[in-house]
Parts: structure tokens; sequence; C-alpha cells
């Protein structure tokens, strides 16, 4: 039996059904854990209830999730987690701008997360990786295919076993099974003119045609190219005194901050993942 003092973070979603807050709330006072904070949701039109509870005391994980699922539905989805830092490996390939911001962070205790490691396809972030002390991997695609050069990073990244992976910036698609290895574990961000200006330059794409916003989207990894659940997104209004390398520069400035807010939800445990669409206290 192990028990613990820290505080922990309580997940629950299941189908709606009534009186599921008194239930749950009059389990845990039984088990004599103090609530510190309380969110729930209920989705309508799926008639899906989601709640997050922030708790402490002293208690036995295993007995409290068996004691849990007697008092839901069958098909409720419970996670008991500690309120901790997160281990998390960064992937990046060359711009410096989202890796530079998750190392400062880090350096100043925060990220909530433990910087495990970073890799990259490329060597050209790591004197700067160096300068806080992280180890650094250079996994070069060069003659490899997209296979060979995802099963070298996967070998890497089990030195770690991570909890979540950032790609500030990797600059690389990851196939499916790649991805299944880190199901709804892989942040990602980009800027938000996908899918009206993909591939390469899109700023400069952006700066042809016109546009009054640019900005950043944070999202979970998933088998779609950017299409998986969003997390966070930011616009930035723009006008016809932008070039494109000014267009650019506000737009790193908005990554950033997308990604870092992003983060601090997922090392909160504060996102339910529902489909492809995300819940978030």
């Amino acid at each position: 039996m192990t028990k613990t003092n820290n505080a922990h973070i309580l997940l629950i979603d299941c189908t709606d059904k009534k009186g599921l807050v008194y239930r749950i709330t009059e389990l845990l006072y039984k088990n004599n854990l103090n609530i510190t904070k309380n969110d729930e949701f209920v989705d309508n039109k799926k008639k899906h209830f989601f709640m997050r509870t922030e708790f402490s005391g002293k208690l036995d994980n295993q007995q409290l999730i068996a004691e849990l699922k007697n008092i839901l539905p069958e098909n409720a989805n419970i996670k008991l987690n500690p309120r901790r830092k997160k281990d998390i490996v960064i992937l990046a390939t060359k711009e410096h701008h989202c890796l530079g911001d998750l190392l400062i962070r880090y350096a100043y205790d925060e990220l909530n997360a433990n910087i495990l490691a970073v890799i990259s396809n490329h060597n050209t972030l790591q004197p700067l990786v160096a300068k806080f002390g992280i180890p650094f991997h250079y996994i070069s695609h060069q003659h490899k295919n997209r296979d060979e050069h995802e099963a070298a990073v996967l070998k890497a990244l089990a030195i770690y076993e991570p909890e979540y992976l950032v790609l500030a910036k990797y600059m690389r698609i990851l196939n499916a099974n790649f991805v299944k290895h880190y199901n709804n574990r892989i942040i990602n961000i980009h800027h938000s003119f996908l899918p009206a200006f993909i591939g390469a330059r899109p700023y400069q794409q952006a700066f042809e045609r016109g546009v009054k916003i640019i900005g950043a989207t944070a999202h979970f990894v998933n088998d779609d190219l950017d299409e998986g659940p969003i997390i966070a997104q930011k616009v930035i209004e723009v006008n016809h005194r932008y070039s494109a390398l000014d267009m650019a520069k506000a737009g790193r400035d908005g990554e950033k901050i997308v990604l870092a807010h992003a983060l601090k939800l997922v090392f909160q445990d504060r996102i339910f993942i529902h489909g492809n669409k995300t819940i978030i206290f």
C-alpha cells in the first residue's frame, strides 16, 4: 500500500449522470481528503461529464480509484496525478526562439517541468543548449529515410522516458508509428496560417496576400498533419506597413507566448482530450 501526503489532481470524464459531483466529493470527504479547487463541465449535446479536482491529504491511490469506479458510470476515465513537475524532452531544428524561451523559463523555475534533453536533426542550437547544462542529441536526418531517422530519435528518447515531447519548431513531419509511442503526449507549435499558407515561406505568402491578422496555434500531435486537438491560440493584428520580415518577427513572439501558455495548461493537468477537441479548466 502506497500512501502519500502530496497534493493531487483528479481528472474524471464519463457519461453525464445526476448527482456525479455530489458522489465524487462525498467520496473524497469520506477518505478525509481536502478539496482545494474544483471545476466541472457537461457537454449537453453529447451528455458527457468532465471534472477536475485538486485535493490534499493522505491516500491510497489504488483504493481511491477502485472506490471511484464503484460510483461512476462504466465508461468513466479516471486519472489521479500527484502535483509535480513533468519530465519532458524538447525536439528542435534550427529556429531558436521557442527553444530559447523554454530554456530561460526552465532556468528560472517557471516551466513546471524538468527538461531532460534536447534532440535536434541539426547541431545549430547545441551551443545554446550547452549554456543551460542540458544534454543535447544531434541526430542527423541526412542519408536516412524517415523511418530510420525516427527509430534513432526513439532510441534516444528511450534513455529518458519522458512524459511529454515538445516540438519547439521541429520542422519534421512525424509518422504514425512514431506518434503512437506518445499518444496525446506530443505538443506542437506553428503559425496560424495553416491550411491557408502551407509549405515554405508562410510569412512571405501572407505578406503577398495582404493579411490583416497573424498568429500561432499550439496543439497535440496526431496522425493528421497539424490537425490535432487545439490547446491555445493567439492572433496579432498587422497592416500594410508590415513587411514579411516584420510579420515573421511578430509571429515568432506570438509562438513563444502561445507555446508557453499551452505547456502551462498541459503540465498542470488542466486538459481533457475529447475526440479532436480539448476541454480546458
